[in-house]
């Protein structure tokens, strides 16, 4: 079975009573996908900035922050509480927007990619069409990205991205906000990779394996606790292949390092794997489940399918294809 016929391509189209806003893989259809991806991942980082807080905080300066209650104990007490939501609208805004550009055009490319590796495994797909919406998405978080890790670990900087964007600007120039591009790719581009074939491998062995039937055949209920079990798996397998790389971005931004060969020498080969993971994985985990939950619960809302899986009506492809050509 081809990658065009496993992932439904065809467009349905909005009839009577179906409660559809718009066609699937219309223009309609990605902007949902880009509304959801920015809503369900911009409220999922903000409620985790106090691990984040933290996680930076443990990768610029580990001996003083070495533990996750005693680190957030430090900061509570040394910076105040208020401390625990530093750079929280780029937080907000940065991984909103970079959840938009993510979801919006992972559904896009997979759409777009699809005919031409229609006879190559399905797992290549999602790769290719992951790390392609990943390459823009991270042109647009780096800015933020820039800005929030600043703010997090210098005090003195600035309170956040109102007066962060202007005094980054004004000490490095539009080089100081994509200083760190390269590594957040080496962190992002695997991290996305394995989180959306994951997803999508766990949804589909999740149908035909746990619940036994189709998706269409199950509850909204149902699909929406598929999305959060393959979401959280997603999140945790993906952590741990993207932890160098975070590593090295914290360093790179915070000058701890003047290059990317420098961070990996100051902080350490296998430190690079295990600096910071278990606060990473408590943050990730939750965070890729609430985005798969919410993503899907404004696509359910919407009427359309949820993420990934058996779509219904898989022979329409066929159909539709020859009726548009």
């Amino acid at each position: 079975m081809s990658a065009e016929e496993l992932m439904g391509v065809t467009k349905r189209r909005v009839r009577g009573g179906d409660g559809r806003l718009c066609d699937e893989f219309s223009p309609g259809y990605y902007g949902v996908c880009t509304v959801g991806g920015m809503l369900s991942a911009g409220t999922s980082h903000l409620a985790i900035t106090p691990l984040d807080v933290l996680k930076v905080n443990m990768q610029v300066n580990p001996m003083k922050y070495h533990g996750i209650s005693s680190g957030l104990s430090i900061l509570w007490k040394e910076q105040g509480p208020l401390s625990l939501w530093r750079g929280w609208s780029g937080k907000f805004f940065g991984y909103g927007v970079q959840g938009g550009c993510k979801f919006g055009l992972y559904e896009y490319f997979k759409k777009f990619y699809s005919g031409s590796l229609a006879d190559h495994n399905r797992s290549l797909l999602f790769f290719i069409s992951s790390a392609s919406a990943q390459v823009f998405a991270d042109i647009a978080l780096c800015p933020f990205e820039a800005v929030k890790v600043r703010v997090q670990t210098q005090p003195c900087f600035a309170k956040g991205l109102a007066d962060g964007f202007p005094k980054l600007y004004a000490a490095e120039g539009v080089k100081g906000f994509y200083k760190g591009l390269l590594p957040l790719w080496g962190r992002n581009l695997p991290f996305s990779m394995v989180m959306f074939s994951t997803f999508e491998h766990c949804v589909d062995l999740a149908y035909s394996d746990l619940l036994g039937k189709r998706k269409e055949d199950c509850t909204r209920a149902q699909q929406l606790g598929v999305t959060c079990l393959a979401g959280y798996a997603a999140g945790a397998c993906s952590t741990i292949v993207s932890n160098p790389a975070d590593n090295v971005v914290s360093a790179l931004y915070n000058k701890k390092s003047d290059s990317i060969l420098q961070a990996v020498r100051n902080i350490g080969f296998a430190k690079l794997f295990t600096r910071s993971l278990p606060v990473r994985i408590m943050l990730v985990g939750p965070v890729i489940t609430s985005q798969w939950f919410l993503y899907d619960s404004i696509k359910l809302i919407c009427g359309l399918p949820t993420s990934g899986g058996n779509i219904r009506h898989v022979e329409e492809a066929s159909s539709s294809s020859a009726k548009d050509g």
